[in-house]
């Protein structure tokens, strides 16, 4: 494909002595450089990091964990008597 880029003057001056140099072509030069140039700002980005969970003591269980659904039920069931208590 062809295209117009605009370069600085210093870096055609460079690039041209490179590829002297390298005995290849201004173009095959100019590609493999922005080739390079992409990659590595590819493989500088870092992969995300992982979530770790950090744990927690918390101590003895204050209720039973075996009977959690029947104290959810007697907290539900308090909570519906100071609602009613709180209407009169």
């Amino acid at each position: 494909m062809r295209t117009t880029v605009r370069l600085d003057d210093e870096l055609v001056e460079r690039l041209k002595a490179q590829s002297r140099v390298e005995k290849v072509s201004l173009t095959r030069l100019i590609n493999r450089a922005l080739k390079a140039g992409l990659d590595a700002g590819r493989s500088r980005a870092r992969p995300p990091r992982r979530y770790r969970e950090r744990v927690q003591a918390m101590g003895a269980p204050r209720l039973p964990l075996d009977k959690a659904l029947a104290a959810a039920a007697a907290l539900e069931d308090d909570e519906v008597v100071r609602e009613l208590a709180a209407r009169r």
